[in-house]
């Protein structure tokens, strides 16, 4: 019974993801995640306490999606650097195919640019949800060096500022009218960018 009880929760999150992800937090009425969790208010608010409540797990199911992603990724590939470079090529390759689709841009970023100062706990959320991600670029970016991929003197820290906008910025804009070909090249920019802090051999 148990292991029913969290594979449902599961799913209900997952079509959490899916209806905030494409309305928006204050678009998603009641009515809406009801519709869409195939859930009974009563049952809604047992199992999540509120609407904010539900996405605050939303959230939390969203980013752990994008850590294994990026986790595995980088695991499958030969070097840390070609990892990065590999995660970026398939973020790319996520963002294409469904033009204007309101997924593309990260979920995180959008409910940061959504909540009003009145959901000061929900905005607090996204903030340490989207350091995180900057910390786990850092992470790879530091055993990258450690290993002799960059040079020594990168800034680890800031490239992974960089990388964090950058990766903001291609998924906002796969939300334009632009053609697939168009994402794919700046994904290319973007990995050949590694390229340049990379150590020269034998120097």
């Amino acid at each position: 019974m148990a292991r029913t009880a969290r594979f449902d929760r599961q799913v209900a999150l997952h079509r959490a993801v899916e209806l905030f992800w494409s309305r928006g937090y204050y678009a998603s009425s009641m009515k809406h995640i009801e519709e869409a969790l195939d859930m009974r208010p009563g049952s809604l608010y047992a199992t999540f306490g509120s609407k904010s409540g539900l996405f605050s797990e939303a959230l939390d199911a969203y980013a752990a999606r994008g850590r294994d992603e990026f986790a595995q990724v980088l695991d499958s590939a030969p070097s840390v650097i070609e990892g990065l470079k590999g995660y970026l090529q398939a973020l790319a390759g996520r963002c294409m195919g469904t033009a204007h689709a309101p997924t593309q841009a990260c979920l995180l970023v959008k409910t940061l640019l959504e909540v009003n100062t009145e959901d000061a706990a929900l905005r607090a959320k996204v903030e340490a949800l989207l350091a995180l991600i900057e910390a786990r670029l850092y992470a790879a970016l530091t055993r990258a060096k450690a290993a002799g991929e960059l040079r020594a003197d990168v800034d680890c820290q800031r490239l992974a500022r960089l990388l964090q906008a950058q990766i903001m910025g291609l998924r906002a804009f796969a939300t334009r009218e632009v053609p697939d070909a168009q994402i794919a090249a700046l994904a290319e920019d973007m990995a050949s960018m590694l390229d340049g802090f990379r150590a020269v051999p034998g120097a």
